[in-house]
């Protein structure tokens, strides 16, 4: 069975340090866990791509599901992402992607995931992205990234994955998956880490919310805790993961990219660090405190927590708009 990294065994892999368990937010979501780890496999440190992280904007209805940008990985890795069409067998297109030495990334059910035991496998359904690594037809067999680490599936599993499209004609039910695929070296990496990751980070911080996202989520909370009371308690989770859990985790993605920069020579950073992990842990919190009120159907005084998450974004900008003036005056 061919893999596209090779050597890599999901009974003795070792995820990248920003997936600590010891971290407040050790999964983000399942697109940057996953880029994470194959920038980690293939040898590259993820922490140095993590300046887009200061362009995430309250929506209105959520936080941005943020991604890492293909443009950023291109300059610093060297390595691209295409959108795979899919108009054949799914594992055709896979196994030709994986001989060429490319990674394949789909949308699947993690119903048929056994690394979400205890979550959703065999229990709920649920769209995720994996990355598919190696994956023999004949076996049953896929191994495959998800979240923070690498696994493998077989049998009834694989046949979940990949069998429900079998005799589908195009343009018949059910539609095919989204699918992309890694491209590795399709550009020389950058040289200059560093100097690159300052570089995207300026770029990034030129196109930040023209207003403090978590001030516009405190002004709007109110009616998402209207809108919360007249649903059940379950929803929760679906409203946590695309709120508090977002923002949470974005942010302490950022303050690690900061202080990686300030590891590597990029002073009068750490004030910023400090405020980001203010709003990564004041997100947490947050959350705590909303399933409280969500089973006490109370809601009063949850958006004043939002005012200090709110402040630290401010410090976080202050902090960076003066470090960039000031690498600007002495270039």
């Amino acid at each position: 069975m061919k893999a596209v990294i090779p050597g890599l065994d999901p009974a003795t892999y070792r995820p990248h340090r920003l997936h600590d368990a010891e971290r407040r937010w050790p999964q983000t979501n399942c697109y940057v866990d996953l880029l994470i780890e194959v920038l980690h496999a293939t040898g590259h440190d993820p922490v140095a791509a993590l300046g887009f992280t200061v362009t995430q904007d309250f929506e209105g209805d959520q936080f941005t599901f943020f991604k890492f940008p293909t443009a950023d990985l291109q300059r610093l890795a060297g390595i691209d992402i295409q959108e795979l069409a899919i108009f054949d067998r799914l594992e055709t297109h896979f196994l030709t992607q994986v001989e060429r030495g490319r990674l394949p990334l789909v949308e699947v059910d993690a119903f048929y995931l056994p690394d979400t035991k205890g979550i959703t496998y065999r229990a709920g359904h649920s769209k995720t992205t994996v990355g598919v690594n190696a994956l023999d037809p004949q076996a049953k067999r896929m191994i495959y990234f998800h979240n923070d680490g690498l696994f493998a599936l077989e049998g009834e599993d694989y046949d979940g994955i990949f069998g429900q499209w079998d005799g589908v004609a195009p343009g018949a039910l059910p539609l095919f998956p989204y699918a992309e695929f890694v491209k590795f070296d399709a550009a020389p990496p950058a040289r200059d880490e560093v100097g690159t990751a300052m570089a995207l980070l300026s770029q990034h911080l030129a196109r930040r919310p023209k207003r403090n996202p978590l001030a516009a989520y405190a002004a709007a909370f109110g009616r998402h805790a209207e809108a919360l009371a007249a649903r059940s308690p379950e929803y929760f989770h679906t409203y946590a993961f695309n709120t508090l859990r977002q923002v949470g985790a974005n942010f302490e993605l950022l303050g690690s990219h900061l202080e990686w920069l300030g590891q590597h020579g990029q002073q009068g950073l750490e004030e910023a660090v400090e405020a980001a992990g203010r709003i990564a842990e004041g997100a947490k919190v947050m959350q705590f405190k909303l399933a409280r009120a969500m089973a006490r159907q109370r809601f009063d005084g949850l958006a004043a927590s939002l005012e200090p998450m709110a402040e630290a974004y401010d410090v976080i900008m202050k902090v960076l708009d003066a470090r960039m003036a000031a690498s600007a005056k002495a270039a």
